[in-house]
């Protein structure tokens, strides 16, 4: 370690402290979750490059999302979280337009509605096919009114490793298995696991998992081997609004400073950014967010702090004690002896 705050706190060049030398700059993303459509094009991506399994078809019946979480066969996520709020100022897009009530509180009353005049009560939902009237010249929701619609918005985030500049489940790997690359980002060896799970709970924010069938850990990767030839993630790659930036870190940072200037100007008060803090709980993050709400919302702890941080004040707490019972223990033999 080349630094005393190896630990903690902030750290210009984590490669270099990590023995890289003469490295590139260090990479990042930037995900924009204002300008995110929840395609989901960055989880095929994914997938397809990294050769991950698939994980099933889970329909939670929470949402359209039927990824839930990220996990050792889910490197990358898209949220969906539905609000009952238009975005600031701007118009949710619904006036004129003759849609139905969005899947909010006003969800379940319709669907009682219809439940009561379906055959069976509804019962034979799901084993029959279903009439969804295509083709049709009709606009979609047309038997609706404007009093039945709602003001609402989609939030939508693609979820990923954080690759922070202190990394809890690097600190606590005991065989290796996980390494500081020269782009700053953190990567698993699957080789070298040994499934021991240290790495599960030293993570702050729960990104990393272990794949049932092995016990290894995974998680992402920012595409290690694209980024040593020269070329973006696959994720960033197949994103087609630019939600997710990739670029070396102090650049994205820059561009996320201007971007959120840009939203406050335009009335989205709210938009902030999650992991560009150096000074945060992990030293920032090498992938960091544009957010149009609090981190809970979506699924973010509000507070991030790496476990390490009190490795220090622990080991001399510890030492404190352990002076402290030996001294006892003297004292106890030399009362003895005097007996």
């Amino acid at each position: 370690m080349t630094q005393d705050n190896s630990f903690y706190g902030p750290l210009a060049d984590p490669a270099g402290d990590a023995g890289h030398r003469d490295h590139p700059p260090r990479m990042g993303f930037f995900t924009d979750t204002s300008v995110c459509i929840g395609c989901k094009a960055c989880e095929v991506a994914c997938k397809e490059w990294n050769a991950i399994p698939e994980d099933g078809i889970d329909l939670l019946g929470m949402s359209f999302d039927n990824t839930g979480m990220l996990g050792a066969s889910s490197w990358r996520h898209v949220a969906f979280v539905e609000q009952q709020r238009p975005l600031g100022r701007q118009d949710a897009g619904l006036a004129g337009l003759p849609v139905g009530p969005s899947s909010t509180e006003g969800t379940a009353e319709v669907v009682a509605d219809a439940l009561e005049v379906a055959e069976r009560g509804g019962g034979d939902l799901g084993t029959a096919p279903v009439d969804l009237g295509f083709p049709s010249f009709d606009l979609p929701g047309a038997g609706t009114g404007a009093e039945t619609r709602t003001d609402f918005r989609w939030l939508m985030s693609s979820d990923v490793c954080k690759h922070c500049t202190h990394a809890g489940c690097l600190d606590v790997c005991p065989t290796g298995a996980l390494f500081r690359t020269e782009f700053g980002t953190v990567v698993v060896q699957p080789d070298i696991c040994n499934g021991c799970g240290y790495c599960v709970s030293g993570c702050p924010y729960g990104v990393i998992d272990r794949r049932p069938d092995d016990g290894r850990a995974w998680k992402c990767t920012m595409c290690y081997d694209r980024l040593r030839d020269g070329l973006e993630p696959a994720c960033a790659k197949a994103c087609p609004t630019d939600s997710i930036q990739f670029g070396p870190l102090d650049e994205l940072r820059e561009r996320a400073d201007q971007r959120v200037a840009q939203l406050h100007e335009a009335g989205v008060t709210e938009a902030q950014l999650y992991g560009r803090d150096p000074d945060d709980g992990v030293g920032g993050d090498g992938a960091f967010f544009l957010l149009l709400d609090d981190p809970e919302v979506y699924g973010f702890p509000p507070d991030p702090v790496v476990p390490t941080r009190d490795l220090k004040s622990m080991w001399k707490h510890a030492g404190v004690a352990a002076s402290a019972l030996l001294a006892a223990s003297a004292a106890v033999f030399v009362g003895g002896v005097r007996r």
